[in-house]
């Protein structure tokens, strides 16, 4: 059976990367890695939907067996990808997509070079600041801190080996579900589809 392939996505807040991914994630043949996090569990959430809920204890005790593929520590609460069912489903041919920031980004490329790197970029900074404006959830401060950061991130799209545009969602869309479909073509992914036509 062919393995899945692992697709790492980021890109700055307000770019869009949530609405993108709910339409890829519509094919069932593809897994969407929930992090792993110690901080508490808020109102509504479930415990593997929203993220993977640890102790401080547990989290380090899979840290210290390499279970998991990167990780940080953000206000005292660790977060990070846990390698067990990343590792499960692509081994069932499935593949796997990480939404993950620029830092967490290049741990996995240090682990997983074969790995599939996608940065999501906004058309603009300026277009990027009217969308954190509209969502009406921020102070003018925070919106300005955000753009800020967003041009930092933008910065390393460069070590990515795709990028989408999010000008038009169906197009953005449309690029990515493209970049997947190739991956899935490569000829060192099907050569079991040679060897098969071949009588090998």
């Amino acid at each position: 059976m062919k393995k899945g392939t692992l697709f790492v996505v980021s890109g700055p807040s307000g770019c869009g990367k949530g609405t993108i991914l709910a339409e890829i994630l519509k094919n069932p043949n593809i897994y969407y890695s929930v992090s792993a996090t110690t901080r508490g569990m808020r109102p509504g959430e479930v415990d593997g939907v929203n993220y993977h809920f640890f102790t401080r204890e547990q989290f380090e005790q899979l840290v210290q067996e390499d279970g998991v593929l990167e990780y940080a520590e953000y206000c005292h609460n660790y977060y990070g990808t846990l390698r067990k069912p990343v590792e499960e489903h692509l081994n069932a041919g499935q593949d796997v997509i990480l939404e993950i920031e620029v830092v967490g980004a290049m741990k996995i490329r240090e682990k997983c070079p074969e790995a599939v790197f996608v940065f999501i970029l906004p058309p603009s900074l300026t277009e990027l600041e009217r969308r954190l404006h509209k969502r009406g959830t921020e102070t003018e401060e925070v919106v300005q801190n955000r753009v800020a950061q967003a041009e930092r991130e933008i910065r390393c799209a460069e070590s990515y080996d795709y990028v989408v545009v999010n000008g038009a969602l169906e197009d953005a869309v449309q690029d990515l579900d493209a970049i997947i479909r190739a991956e899935s073509c490569k000829t060192k992914k099907n050569q079991y589809k040679i060897d098969e036509v071949l009588g090998k």
